[in-house]
């Protein structure tokens, strides 16, 4: 049987050129709910900046337990997915600089975790990408209502408490509920995101302005999920 000779034979595949291969964006959260569904909403909902980039997130740690999702475990377990991406990337013939270039993401709070300092220090040194929130994500979530400027100490339920209070939060759930549990209000609703991403956006960007200073423990409130956002999932709005 004669040998089949590239676009001669019609089943063949198409081989992928460098520049159509999708951008990987490995994923891994310290939440088991908030986060990933968060994320799916901006991967479904988002305004991409290039309508001709793809993006494809690959969730890591989705069915991690809790002692694996504190941050410098989640940081140790995401550093050999960047030797791994980057090795499949050369081999698709892709260049650190090119916009598909993989990219390694941990999303996780200082909330009162130890070690938060090294495992910012770990991630720089092996090339894995943090979003990063004091106390915790739900003051992400908050500056979609309100923007909010005083210390929380620390503490994650005060953010979450305050949340839970802003007017219409409660009725995303549905028309007639008029308060909910803490374990509802992990859950994302598309009415608590859609149309308010610049001023969360804007909100943090002057929270983040405060703090300069080396040790993340001490930036009281600070989140920079919308670098992940962009930068990540090139997405410009939501």
């Amino acid at each position: 049987m004669a040998r089949d000779r590239g676009r001669d034979n019609p089943g063949r595949t198409k081989r992928q050129r460098p520049e159509e291969r999708p951008r990987e964006v490995y994923v891994l959260t310290e939440g088991e709910v908030t986060e990933p569904e968060f994320v799916q909403y901006v991967r479904d909902h988002g305004i991409a900046a290039h309508q001709d980039h793809k993006i494809e997130i690959i969730f890591k740690n989705l069915t991690a337990p809790s002692k694996r999702r504190k941050p410098l475990p989640l940081v140790e377990e995401a550093i050999p997915y960047v030797a791994s991406a980057e090795r499949a990337a050369r081999k698709a013939k892709l260049t650190e600089g090119d916009w598909n270039w993989p990219q390694v993401w941990c999303l996780f709070d200082r909330d009162r975790h130890e070690e938060i300092p090294t495992a910012f220090a770990r991630a720089k040194r092996a090339r894995v990408r943090i979003a990063y929130s004091h106390p915790c994500f739900e003051l992400w979530r908050l500056l979609h209502y309100q923007n909010y400027t005083s210390t929380f100490g620390g503490v994650c339920d005060s953010a979450a408490d305050r949340l839970k209070a802003q007017p219409g939060f409660a009725q995303t759930y549905g028309p007639t509920i008029r308060s909910v549990s803490p374990e509802t209000a992990k859950h994302v609703m598309p009415k608590q995101l859609k149309d308010r991403y610049d001023n969360a956006r804007k909100f943090a960007q002057q929270l983040n302005a405060k703090h300069s200073g080396p040790d993340q423990n001490k930036w009281d409130p600070y989140t920079d999920v919308w670098s992940f956002i962009e930068e990540g999932l090139d997405v410009v709005g939501y």
